[in-house]
Parts: structure tokens; sequence; C-alpha cells
């Protein structure tokens, strides 16, 4: 895929140093966090501005998370455009046209070797949550890593040979979305691992839990100033 002009690191980053190299490609796939296009299963309680600025604070605390982590690549995925919210240390490819499972297949299509894959509605992951599937012996005697999320779907990916027909064809957004894909990669012969259940934000219920879960976060104090509740 080509990439926006964001392509690599331009000086120190505000969201603290790069992790270290390692063997895995990291990536992210989110949305341009625009008003009326993002998060907008929070409206109401939200308005469509401020589900976009839940959706940005999302969005920071995963790359924060992100940039902290060993990884041969940090790329962030983008339905839009990347502007200055983008930190240094990121690299920006569109997102390719089609449904969500043909857009994560060319995501894992433009890696060259291992990679994890992560979206932008869990910004309570942390490095010692990702930590097994991006250390140097991730991919011995494992083929993918696979989070699923409460809801039915699955919040991360990891795959030692990115292979798009593995994604293409799942069924996107519906509560069966987690089991068909991981069952797709055991069917496939993969040695599978699974990493924690999470909570995707989806509704201002979420929100709160998420939240609560990372109360340090730039999505907490959001939440927090638009909602004027505390999350500790």
């Amino acid at each position: 895929m080509s990439a926006y002009g964001n392509s690599g690191p331009a000086g120190p980053s505000p969201y603290g140093p790069s992790g270290p190299d390692g063997p895995t490609e990291l990536l992210v796939i989110a949305k341009e966090p625009v008003p009326g296009r993002v998060k907008t299963r929070l409206c109401p309680p939200f308005s469509h501005a401020e589900a976009a600025e839940l959706a940005a604070a999302a969005l920071a605390d995963t790359l924060r998370t992100v940039l902290t982590l060993p990884a041969r690549r940090r790329v962030l995925v983008l339905d839009g455009r990347p502007g200055p919210w983008v930190p240094p240390g990121v690299e920006v490819v569109p997102q390719s046209a089609g449904g969500l499972d043909e857009r994560l297949a060319a995501a894992f299509g433009g890696c060259t070797g291992p990679a994890l894959l992560v979206g932008m509605d869990t910004p309570q992951i942390t490095p010692a949550l990702l930590a097994p599937a991006l250390a140097p012996d991730a991919w011995e005697r494992c083929d993918a890593w696979f989070g699923t999320a409460e809801d039915g779907g699955f919040w991360a990916l990891g795959l030692a040979q990115p292979d798009p027909a593995l994604l293409r064809g799942v069924p996107m957004s519906v509560p069966e979305t987690g089991a068909v894909q991981r069952r797709r990669l055991v069917e496939a012969g993969l040695r599978v691992r699974d990493l924690p259940v999470l909570l995707d934000v989806d509704t201002a219920a979420d929100a709160h839990r998420v939240a609560a879960e990372a109360p340090d976060g730039r999505f907490a104090a959001v939440l927090g100033r638009l909602t004027g509740v505390g999350v500790r």
C-alpha cells in the first residue's frame, strides 16, 4: 500500500520514546476521528462532536502504548486523512476499499513478516497485556495470537505468516465474528494462543467501564470532562 506523508520518525515523540525493535510489525486499524463518522453508537447521550473527542482519545491512548512496544514497524492503517494528532514514530498507510474483512486482509497483505493488529476501541491495552505476542519468542510453536472481545468480536489478531485469505469472507460486526475468525485460524492448521478478553468501547456504558480500567489515560480524562463524573 502507498503511504501518506507521515512515514516514520520525525523527532522526539510527545508520547515518549519508541520501544525497541522486535520481530513483529504492529498495526492499529482506525478511522480518522471526524464527528458523525466515528463512535456513533455513543450518540446519545453524547453528541457526534463529543463522540469524536472520545474516539480521538481512545486512539491517542492506543498509539501511546504502541510506541512503547517492541516492533519492527508501528503502522496506523487509517480510514481518512492523518493529521497532527498522529505521533512521530508511527507510519500511516490508507485502508483499502471494501468491507471490514477486506480491509483487515489488505492490512495484513502489506506486511512482510509476523504482524499483530489491534483496533482503536480498546484504549485500556497496556504493554504488559500485549507483551506475550511481541516477545522475541512469540512465534515459537505459535502461528497466531487472538484477542476476543466481550461483544463476540475480536480486538487483536496476530499472524506469523500474514495470509489475507484467513480474513476474507469472515462476517464482521456480528456476535459470532470472533468465533468464526478463530475457527478459521484453527481449521487452517494454525497453532493459536489467546490474549485476554477485553471490552470494546461501543456504548456509553462501555466507555465508563473502560475508563475505570484505565483511569490515568486520555480517554478517561476526556470522558470525565464530558460527563463531569470522575472515574476513580
